[in-house]
């Protein structure tokens, strides 16, 4: 029989029903996250995933906020730096769905892992929103649909890879955090089923006339996905997608700035604003770490950039 999870609040820092070894190895990780994150948490998944291999079997439910509970297996390299209260996970997203919860809008997580966003975006202190959390991984889907039933199941579930167009792709990886269908046939893995962002409109999930913020985190396809979302990409809808840090060629920002009509904004941590880029030199002093990755927006939506100018003007008037 499954122990039951170990419940850990973000907000007072209270661990409950965890032993003394499981609140020792609490401790551990959490220190390990604010000593990591010093140099952008280089090497704390491994040595998380080692401290792991001596904790019971059981998960453990991060209660985010007053309404999101986020539930993984206790130990988990990627998802336990959640323990060190001060860490904010891609925190220019939340920057974004914060200061959006009274839009009405819809979330696509394409590569929704076990649904951290998919979770809080649909929580009630951001706005209780729709979400689509869209996920291939059948080692992956399982942890999604127990994080959307032990938050009321508000958030709907699709197992499939995102990409240029519909078909079939195999995914594969060792890590939960980066499976990928960039292989192809020869590097073996699961045969998924994929579609394309457009494929939503056409399959009747999503309303040509809505406004969406699109997670896409598909490890290595970005370029192809954005190729399959041309219609969905020219309505009011925001972009949100990984620019890793060890790509000196900016490969995805290339090609939103050089071959979409989207406009394309990055956090600048120097000016703490959204900034409209037009020169992708900048990249190269905001992208600071090569084994991390980097998000970046694209919207041809002049509502959603009405928005972000406001935010960068609240964001201005808090400093002073």
């Amino acid at each position: 029989m499954a122990l039951p999870p170990i419940q850990f609040d973000r907000a007072t820092g209270a661990l409950e029903g965890a032993n003394a070894w499981e609140r020792t190895a609490a401790l551990a990780l959490a220190t390990g996250s604010k000593i990591s994150s010093h140099f952008s948490h280089r090497g704390y998944i491994g040595c998380a995933n080692l401290l792991r291999k001596t904790l019971p079997e059981r998960n453990i439910a991060i209660k985010l906020n007053s309404d999101a509970v986020f539930e993984f297996p206790y130990g988990d390299g990627y998802w336990s730096k959640l323990l060190n209260r001060s860490y904010h996970y891609e925190d220019e997203l939340e920057l974004l769905f914060r200061d959006s919860a009274d839009v009405d809008y819809t979330l696509l997580d394409c590569g929704a892992n076990y649904g951290y966003w998919s979770v809080l975006v649909s929580s009630a202190p951001f706005g209780s929103h729709k979400a689509i959390a869209i996920e291939p991984a059948s080692q992956n889907f399982p942890k999604l649909a127990n994080n959307a039933e032990i938050n009321g199941n508000r958030f709907a579930l699709m197992k499939c890879a995102i990409g240029a167009t519909r078909g079939t792709a195999f995914l594969s990886g060792t890590k939960h955090e980066a499976f990928s269908i960039v292989g192809g046939a020869s590097s073996g893995g699961e045969e998924v089923p994929v579609i394309a962002l457009d494929n939503l409109l056409d399959d009747g999930k999503i309303s040509p006339d809505g406004k969406y913020l699109i997670k896409l985190d598909v490890e290595g396809v970005e370029v192809e996905a954005i190729k399959g979302g041309t219609r969905l990409l020219r309505s009011d809808s925001v972009l949100l997608c990984e620019e890793h840090g060890n790509d000196p060629n900016h490969t995805v920002s290339r090609y939103i700035l050089e071959q979409t009509p989207l406009k394309l904004i990055v956090y600048d941590p120097r000016s703490n604003r959204l900034e409209t880029v037009t020169e992708l030199s900048i990249l190269d002093r905001i992208k600071v770490s090569t084994h991390v990755g980097y998000n970046v927006f694209g919207t041809a939506s002049p509502f959603w950039q009405n928005r972000i100018n406001a935010l960068n003007a609240s964001a201005a008037r808090r400093m002073q």
